[in-house]
């Protein structure tokens, strides 16, 4: 993933603060203002049926840091806030410093490996390089078992897709999938879900990053593949169109009160969408994350009436 100019970190401190398809749903012990549900929503996993909470935690930037007591405390809370709140998929990668290993120290002290879903991505080229890395992945994280292994970006895509079914085939990982996070991959990405038909696929789709929901989004539905959400605020650029700017009043329709409800919203409301990933290391912010996963959503004139809005701006 490349860095922009707005880190999603960043992002957060600037504000201060369709069809469902397969919705489920997951007890949180949140009471909710006027009225609307308090259960986050969940879709199932296409290839088992099995059940992921709408609402992820990524970990590029909010988790590539050496632990010290401060920031320790802060991420323990984060992360014992997902999981209460009714989170499943937290999503790193080796290009992510020593996130790994921070998620694995903390998810062992707080007693929380059981109630997360794990994913995590090679980056290397070459078989060997790429069964160490995941070797040290499963280190990192404490476990003898990963939920979801990923291509990070398609680097060596049919090398490490070759490994991944060899792993899964062994059990040491659950699911298979691939990932980009630009436009520019669109093409290979589509290419590789019709040859080697993952169990995930991870591609960045927003707001202001529309590409997806053209061929990517429904080739999932097509080929009934989870989706994973990342860059769900542009890489922070969508904060900073709205910076100073007012929620307008009918977000309330959809039991929305933040941007970043906002924009959560908007994407999980595509029905091919399994999960999406914000990244934070601020449990306000998590919190306010996570109600995105709470209450109504937009239908498909709400949603384009959303693009129109950000897009005037």
């Amino acid at each position: 993933m490349t860095r922009s100019s707005l880190t999603r970190r960043e992002a957060s401190r600037l504000i201060g603060a369709g069809a469902a398809g397969l919705l489920l749903q997951i007890p949180t012990s949140r009471a909710q203002a006027a009225g609307q549900s308090s259960s986050m929503l969940a879709r199932a996993i296409p290839s088992s049926g099995e059940k992921l909470a709408v609402i992820g935690l990524g970990t590029w930037n909010a988790f590539d840091v050496d632990l010290t007591p401060e920031n320790r405390r802060q991420l323990e809370e984060v992360m014992s806030l997902f999981v209460k709140r009714g989170g499943r998929v937290i999503d790193s990668s080796p290009m992510y410093g020593p996130a790994e290993g921070v998620i694995g120290e903390l998810a062992a002290k707080l007693h929380l490996r059981d109630s997360l879903f794990i994913a995590t991505k090679v980056w290397t080229a070459g078989k060997e390089a790429g069964i160490q890395m995941m070797e040290r992945s499963m280190e990192r994280f404490q476990t003898k078992r990963i939920d979801l292994m990923q291509v990070h970006n398609l680097v060596d895509v049919e090398m490490q897709m070759s490994s991944l079914r060899e792993w899964k085939t062994k059990g040491r990982i659950r699911y298979t999938g691939i990932t980009h996070s630009q436009a520019r991959g669109f093409g290979e990405i589509e290419r590789i879900m019709r040859s080697h038909k993952p169990d995930f696929v991870q591609i960045n789709y927003s707001v202001m990053e529309l590409g997806a929901a053209q061929r990517i989004l429904p080739l999932a539905q097509e080929l009934r593949m989870a989706v994973i959400i990342n860059r769900p605020f542009g890489g922070g650029g969508l904060f900073q169109r709205v910076r100073a700017k007012q929620l307008p009043d009918w977000a309330a329709e959809f039991d929305c009160r933040s941007w970043a409800q906002f924009f959560l919203k908007w994407i999980v409301a595509h029905p091919a969408v399994t999960c999406v990933i914000p990244a934070t290391n601020n449990p306000r912010h998590l919190e306010d994350n996570m109600q995105a996963g709470v209450g109504r959503l937009p239908d498909a004139k709400m949603r384009q009436r959303m693009v129109q809005f950000v897009s005037g701006l």
